[in-house]
C-alpha cells in the first residue's frame, strides 16, 4: 500500500512538472515569435551609428513605400498590441530588480509598427525571416555622421531630388517619360514646327570628324551580288533600294571587263557614310581592283564606286562611271579607307554629287589622269573630308564650286586643268567662289587646319572669287598656276565670317604662300579673320581693289598697287 501511494505521489509530481514545462515552453515560443517579427523594427529604431547594420534611409524601404503609388504616400504606421502596456522607452515593471534588459517596443504607444510593403507589395519580414538586404557597398545608415532624413509625418511623398535646373522631377503631377523597352534613346521632343532636331554632332562613330554620332554602321549589307573570288566579264544588276549591286567584304579580288547597272534609291545619310546602295562597295578591310568597267547608277544616294573603313583599299582603272541621281558621287571614300583611280572618267548629273567625293571619316584618295565632270548644284569636281591628291586630270563643275575642302583635310592638285562655275548658291552658302575652304561643324570632317596646294596646271573661275575661306584655319600654296578670273568679281581671296560657326569667331585664317606665282585681284578680310601673305622673289601680285592683310612677307616692289591701296595691319603701305 505504501509502495502504491509512493508511486501515485511520484506520478502526480511528474505530471505537475510536465505541465509546468509545457506552459514554460509555450510562453517562450510566443516570445520568440514576437521577437522575430519585430527584429527589423528594433534594428531600425535602436541602431546607433557604428552598431550593426541599420536600414539605409531612402533604400529598399522607401522603394517599397513609393511602389504603392503617389496617391497613397507614405504608409501610416498601424500597430499591434504588444501586451506589456508600456509606452516606448519605458522599462517594464520589475526590470531594474531583475537586471534584465527588455526589448523596447518601437511604437510610441507600445505597439510594434507593421513593416512597410516590399517591392512585391508584401508586408512584414521576408520568408527567410532575415532583415532586408543591406546596400552592396557595405555602408550603414548615417555612417557618415549625417542624420538620415525623417519620414514625412503627413503621409505625403518625400520631395524628390532636384535636377540640373533645380526642378523636382514629377512635382508638377506629370509622369516622367518611360525609357524605351528596347534600350533605344528616347525620341527628342519636337519643336514648334513639329520638327525634331538632329543628334548632336560628333556621336556617330570613332573616325576623324566623328563617325561619331547617332548613326552607326550597318550590321550587314544587302547586295544583289556578294563576290568572294576574282572574275572576268559579266553584268551585275541591282534594282532594289538600299542594295549594292556588287559587294566585297573580305579578301583580295580583281574584277575585269565587267559592267554594273544600279537602280533603286536610299533614304538618309547612311548611304553616304557607309556605302549602302552604292553600285560597287568594298568594306571590312577588303582589297578590290576594278579594271575596264562600265558602271552606271540611276537613283538617289546611289554612289558609283565606294570604299569604306580602315584597311579597305579600292583600285579603279580604265573605267567609266556615270551617276544621274542626287547625292550620287562618282568615286567615294569614307571611314578612313583608301581609293586609287587611274584613267577613270566620271560624269555626275545630280545635285550634291561630286565626281571625287568623301564624307564622314575621310580617308585617302589618289587620282591620276582621267576626266571628272559634274552638272548638278552643290556638286563640285572635288569635295574633300579626306586627303585627296589629283594629278594630270581634267575637272569641270558646271553649276558649283570647283573644289570644296571641309575641316582639317587637304586637296593637292598637280598639273590639272580645273574649272568651276558657282552660278547657284547651295545650302548655307552666301558667297560665290571657285574654291571653298570651311568647317561646317556638322561632325563630318575632322577638326584642325586644312591645306590646299596646287602646282602647275590651270584654274578657271567662271563666277565669283577664286578662294573663300571661313570658320577654319588653312594654308594655300600656289606654284606656277595659270589663273583665269571671273568677270563678275575682282576678289582673288576672301577670308571672312559666313553661315557656319559662332558669330564673331567664325572668320577665316589664311596663310597664302606664293612660289613663282603671279596673281591678280584683291585680298580682303573682316575683323574676325586674318591673312598672311608670303611671296618669294619670283612671284607678283597685281591689285584690282583695295586689299587688307594681317601680315606681308616679301618685297613690296613685287606688288603692283594698280591705283588701289594695300593695308597691312590696318596701315596703308607706300612703295
Amino acid at each position: 500500500m505504501k509502495d502504491s501511494m509512493k508511486k501515485l505521489s511520484r506520478m502526480a509530481a511528474l505530471g505537475l512538472c510536465i505541465c509546468m514545462l509545457s506552459v514554460t515552453a509555450l510562453a517562450e515560443t510566443e516570445q520568440t515569435g514576437t521577437d522575430t517579427q519585430s527584429s527589423a523594427t528594433r534594428q531600425e529604431n535602436q541602431l546607433q551609428p557604428g552598431h550593426g547594420q541599420g536600414m539605409p534611409s531612402g533604400g529598399r524601404r522607401m522603394d517599397g513605400m513609393m511602389q504603392q503609388g503617389g496617391n497613397r504616400g507614405m504608409q501610416d504606421m498601424r500597430r499591434r498590441a504588444s501586451g506589456n502596456g508600456q509606452a516606448s522607452g519605458t522599462p517594464a515593471q520589475g526590470t531594474q530588480e531583475t537586471g534584465e534588459q527588455p526589448v523596447p517596443p518601437s511604437g510610441q504607444d507600445g505597439e510594434r509598427p507593421e513593416l512597410p510593403p516590399d517591392m512585391n507589395g508584401t508586408q512584414g519580414m521576408p520568408d527567410s525571416g532575415n532583415p532586408p538586404e543591406m546596400p552592396a557597398n557595405g555602408e550603414q545608415a548615417a555612417q557618415n555622421g549625417e542624420t538620415p532624413p525623417e519620414l514625412p509625418a503627413d503621409g505625403a511623398l518625400p520631395e524628390l531630388p532636384a535636377d540640373a535646373n533645380g526642378e523636382q522631377t514629377a512635382q508638377s503631377g506629370e509622369t516622367p517619360p518611360e525609357m524605351p523597352a528596347d534600350g533605344e534613346r528616347p525620341e527628342l521632343p519636337a519643336d514648334a514646327n513639329g520638327d525634331r532636331p538632329e543628334p548632336p554632332a560628333g556621336g556617330r562613330g570613332g573616325q576623324p570628324g566623328g563617325m561619331p554620332g547617332g548613326m552607326d554602321a550597318p550590321e550587314s549589307y544587302q547586295a544583289a551580288h556578294t563576290l568572294t573570288e576574282s572574275t572576268t566579264g559579266g553584268t551585275y544588276i541591282s534594282e532594289n533600294s538600299d542594295e549594292n549591286a556588287v559587294l566585297v567584304q573580305s579578301g583580295t579580288l580583281t574584277l575585269d571587263g565587267f559592267s554594273v547597272e544600279k537602280t533603286g534609291s536610299s533614304d538618309g545619310e547612311s548611304a553616304d557614310f557607309y556605302g549602302i546602295n552604292a553600285a560597287v562597295l568594298a568594306t571590312d578591310g577588303a582589297s578590290l581592283t576594278l579594271t575596264d568597267a562600265q558602271i552606271t547608277s540611276d537613283g538617289t544616294h546611289a554612289n558609283g564606286v565606294f570604299s569604306y573603313g580602315q584597311g579597305t583599299t579600292v583600285h579603279v582603272s580604265d573605267t567609266q562611271i556615270t551617276t544621274s541621281g542626287n547625292h550620287s558621287g562618282g568615286l567615294m571614300t569614307t571611314g578612313g579607307a583608301t581609293l586609287n583611280a587611274e584613267n577613270v572618267n566620271v560624269s555626275t548629273s545630280g545635285n550634291s554629287s561630286a565626281a571625287i567625293r568623301s564624307d564622314r571619316g575621310g580617308g585617302t584618295m589618289q587620282v591620276t589622269g582621267g576626266t571628272y565632270q559634274t552638272a548638278g548644284v552643290g556638286s563640285p569636281a572635288i569635295y574633300s573630308t579626306a586627303d585627296i591628291t589629283v594629278t594630270d586630270a581634267t575637272l569641270r563643275a558646271s553649276a558649283s564650286e570647283a573644289v570644296v575642302i571641309e575641316g582639317g583635310n587637304s586637296v593637292t592638285l598637280e598639273n590639272v586643268d580645273i574649272t568651276g562655275s558657282n552660278t547657284v548658291l547651295n545650302g548655307q552658302s552666301t558667297y560665290k567662289t571657285n574654291v571653298l575652304i570651311y568647317q561646317s561643324m556638322s561632325g563630318d570632317a575632322r577638326e584642325g587646319a586644312s591645306e590646299f596646294t596646287m602646282t602647275g596646271g590651270s584654274m578657271t573661275a567662271q563666277t565669283g572669287a577664286m578662294f573663300h575661306v571661313t570658320n577654319v584655319t588653312t594654308s594655300i600654296t600656289l606654284q606656277d598656276v595659270d589663273f583665269t578670273y571671273a568677270g563678275d568679281s575682282q576678289v582673288f581671296l576672301d577670308a571672312s565670317s559666313d553661315s557656319w560657326g559662332r558669330s564673331g569667331s567664325n572668320g577665316g585664317h589664311v596663310t597664302l604662300n606664293l612660289v613663282n606665282q603671279d596673281i591678280t585681284g584683291a585680298i580682303v578680310s573682316d575683323s574676325a579673320s586674318s591673312v598672311s601673305v608670303h611671296m618669294d622673289a619670283d612671284s607678283t601680285w597685281t591689285l584690282s581693289g583695295d586689299s587688307y592683310v594681317t601680315e606681308f612677307e616679301g618685297d613690296l616692289s613685287q606688288v603692283d598697287l594698280n591705283g588701289y591701296t594695300l593695308y597691312v595691319q590696318g596701315e596703308a603701305v607706300t612703295q
